[in-house]
């Protein structure tokens, strides 16, 4: 292939993408004037977890069974910051995002030393054992939680106990959260984590120090898992143990299968869906897991792709 037109297949992808971007903004800017701002927010924070989560799974191939303590570290943390310290809602994110980092700075570190089902178990491990120290912490107030979390006012100004505000901020957390992850999918890094998930012997042949470039993934995957984290507190004003609860890591890997492993929106598209059923089939009680079972099994044998990777298989553009 020419480079002439190997730059026009490059250009109607990114214009695909970007037409995708699009409508996936238009939809959450006008679906509040018909659906519930706070299950939409709900919705964008577990995106962004999922977003978060595909980019260690679908882009690096390191599967994660430990991504719920990411998600509960920064809840916590930007719930005790806002509740005991009285901090804004914008420096309680960060800090809640800073608290994940570290975190999963020393998980990572721990676990890329091994591959495949024992880097898995090593995350699984590492989540129970933290779910077990913020079931006993006293600051995390044990089965109870952190409950009446203040919301605050953004930049001493915007009161975020108006849903409106509310959702503006998550949507704008969200978005810059998905262009960064979209940026660093694009990226040289994003383009190494590729051939290290293809093969990462020969990756390691080539001079590529795999181990260092796995542990970042893991450390960027971790940050923006916080960030969801830290938002989803804010916005139900709750820090719970189910965030950090082993079950929570399996959904987004359900999130990120069903809406497309390895593609950009399809994290975003299984995070509605799961979290849709969630709320609409609640009167099922614990047969909602029965449910998600099915459709997990049907995805997989049907739309092996999931439902964004089906879709841009068969308009033949990268989504």
């Amino acid at each position: 292939m020419t480079n002439s037109a190997t730059a026009s297949v490059s250009t109607a992808s990114n214009k695909s993408l970007w037409v995708a971007f699009a409508i996936m903004v238009a939809i959450f800017v006008i679906a509040p004037i018909w659906v519930y701002p706070i299950f939409l927010m709900k919705v964008m924070c577990f995106a962004l977890f999922a977003c978060a989560f595909n980019l260690l799974l679908g882009f690096g191939g390191l599967l994660s069974f430990g991504h719920a303590m990411f998600l509960g570290t920064a809840g916590y943390a930007a719930s005790h910051a806002a509740k005991v310290w009285g901090w804004n809602p914008e420096l309680t994110v960060v800090f809640g995002t800073l608290c994940s980092t570290a975190l999963a700075f020393v998980v990572g570190s721990l676990a890329i030393r091994r591959q495949g089902i024992y880097f898995a178990m090593i995350t699984l491990a590492l989540a129970q054992m933290f779910f077990f120290f913020s079931l006993q912490a006293p600051f995390t107030g044990g089965e109870d939680g952190i409950q009446g979390v203040p919301r605050g006012r953004l930049f001493g100004v915007f009161d975020l106990a108006d849903n409106f505000n509310m959702y503006v901020f998550v949507l704008s957390i969200f978005l810059v959260g998905f262009l960064f992850i979209w940026r660093v999918v694009h990226s040289p890094f994003g383009q190494i984590l590729k051939a290290i998930r293809e093969h990462q012997d020969r990756a390691t042949s080539l001079g590529y120090d795999t181990d260092r470039f796995k542990l970042l993934a893991f450390v960027i995957s971790g940050a923006l898992a916080g960030t969801a984290g830290a938002t989803k507190s804010l916005v139900f004003q709750l820090a719970s143990l189910t965030d950090v609860h082993w079950s929570m890591s399996g959904e987004v890997v359900l999130m990120t299968l069903v809406g497309g492993m390895g593609t950009l929106f399809g994290p975003v598209a299984g995070a509605a869906v799961i979290v849709t059923m969630q709320n609409y089939l609640a009167q099922l009680g614990a047969w909602v897991t029965v449910v998600q079972g099915v459709i997990f099994v049907i995805c997989v044998l049907a739309f092996r792709r999931g439902i964004i990777g089906e879709i841009a298989n068969l308009i033949k553009k990268p989504l």
